[in-house]
């Protein structure tokens, strides 16, 4: 994979702004993390070299001086709100993101539930978290949020929330995703501390958009593409535009909450030290890109993949006509089409040869290759077979697995197990080409290739079944498929 994106100096780069922005303060910083604190693939697909935990690894070198508060809404909790790239609760990924910060030598200070009106599903979530001996505070719907500004910067708004006892100069404050209530937490936790004599102060931390690539750079327009079902659109900072004359790039939210905020921080400390959103931010990730047309080529590639899950959410009855219409926009705006996707024909030629469905990966050579489906295999387990032949420089024609042992597996499915499909799937013939693996020298130096296949492109001519792009995603390719199903049946069922 080409690099265009510089890890090292983005960590010690950015963990140095930090620091300055915390000296601006009475050495108390609240900063709030948009996005994802790690797993963040966005990010690691659209600027090559960036890593999904990038930015744990730059709060590394602040450890010392850092602790972490979680939030999640009593909202969340009580519809049982997914995490859609995770598929878990927030519920559960609260408990995931401290168990992870807490093994990598993070302070995880506490849970702070917000948005809470009685909810009986948050004071039990509250009772676990207690039960677990973490900190937890509840934070309350506040009336008139967020426009009546006298009545929240006061004792029966900010006041009525329960004070949260930090005891280090950085305080990131994160949440299982959007809409969680982490600024409304800061800006509480300001208030407080104002009224303790503390002159803390709040920064932002969200990397995209990038304030200062331009507002049409493919990774900005990449990410209006990741937040379509949220209508987020990028724009040119007319408050920082007015302030310094300079074009900056920020969303929509930001520069339409930004008055309020501004009368918030007039309120709470007599002044606001930003004069426009992106001075509020602290993201250096676009002094890091080394080389530019790497990263505008994956974030086009990151558009085209965006449109085609969109494609497929709205087949399964998930996405709406008016996500579809803004990615057909975002496209054109990048000057690109699904043609600039090569697997895409790559996988339809093969299924139309065949008839059949078909599954293409592009190495990260360039180099392309197909699987089709057969009696024994479906097309997503031919292709990672044929792939991992090609970079273990093994014949096409090698049995890794002889058919002999796969016809036990497809009696065990259809005969023992009522399934419908005897050809096996990504995960079974992976499991047998590693019993393989033990006693034929082909199949091991196969099974070694899989780590290659990271960051590689994939398409599917028919919607994946769960289990196959359950593995995709675990060997790192970037998926796409075509808005089709396998079969007519109303029930899919694989």
């Amino acid at each position: 994979m080409k690099i265009g994106f510089d890890h090292e100096k983005y960590k010690q780069t950015q963990s140095e702004h930090i620091k300055k922005r915390i000296e601006m303060f009475d050495n108390k910083l609240y900063l709030e993390f948009g996005g994802k604190l790690f797993d963040d693939y966005h990010c690691s697909r659209v600027l090559p070299g960036f890593q999904p935990d990038s930015k744990l690894k730059m709060l590394d070198q602040l450890k010392e001086q850092t602790e972490i508060i979680v939030v999640i809404s009593a909202d969340a909790i009580e519809s049982n709100k997914i995490r859609g790239d995770l598929g878990i609760t927030y519920e559960d990924d609260v408990l995931r993101l401290i168990d992870a910060f807490q093994q990598r030598g993070f302070m995880v200070g506490s849970v702070v539930i917000t948005q809470y009106s009685g909810e009986n599903s948050a004071n039990q979530f509250r009772s676990k978290l207690e039960s677990l001996n973490i900190k937890t505070y509840f934070h309350y719907n506040i009336e008139g949020y967020p426009h009546n500004i006298s009545h929240i910067v006061s004792d029966e708004g900010y006041g009525k929330n329960e004070y949260i006892e930090t005891s280090r100069p950085l305080v990131v404050v994160t949440a299982p995703g959007p809409g969680s209530g982490k600024m409304s937490t800061c800006l509480s936790q300001l208030y407080h501390d104002h009224k303790r004599g503390i002159k803390a102060g709040y920064a932002k931390f969200e990397t995209f958009p990038i304030w200062n690539l331009p507002l049409r750079h493919p990774v900005n327009i990449a990410y209006e593409a990741a937040t379509a079902d949220l209508n987020d659109v990028n724009m040119i900072d007319p408050f920082h535009l007015e302030a310094y004359g300079v074009a900056t790039v920020n969303y929509n939210r930001d520069i339409e909450i930004f008055p309020v905020l501004n009368a918030i921080f007039e309120m709470i400390v007599g002044e606001n030290p930003y004069k426009s959103p992106t001075d509020m931010g602290v993201n250096m990730a676009g002094n890091c890109i080394m080389d530019d047309e790497v990263c505008r080529d994956a974030a086009e590639q990151e558009i085209i993949r965006r449109y085609y899950h969109a494609l497929v959410d709205f087949k399964r009855g998930t996405g709406t006509k008016e996500i579809l219409y803004k990615l057909e926009l975002l496209m054109k705006q990048a000057s690109i089409s699904e043609d600039d996707r090569k697997v895409v024909k790559a996988a339809l030629d093969r299924a139309e040869e065949t008839g059949n469905p078909a599954v293409a990966i592009q190495l990260s050579d360039g180099r392309i290759i197909t699987g089709k489906t057969s009696e024994l295999l479906g097309s997503s387990a031919a292709v990672i077979l044929n792939a991992i032949k090609v970079l273990g420089n093994l014949d096409h024609d090698l049995h890794l697995v002889s058919p002999e042992a796969i016809e036990p597996i497809q009696i065990l499915k259809t005969k023992y197990l009522q399934g419908r499909n005897p050809r096996l799937h990504t995960d079974e013939i992976l499991i047998a080409l590693s019993v393989s693996a033990a006693h034929n020298e082909d199949a091991r130096l196969a099974l070694e290739q899989l780590p290659k296949l990271k960051s590689c492109e994939l398409h599917s001519s028919v919607i994946l079944p769960e289990v196959d792009l359950k593995i995709f995603k675990k060997l790192g390719l970037n998926i796409t498929s075509e808005p089709k199903y396998e079969t007519n049946r109303i029930y899919q069922k694989y």
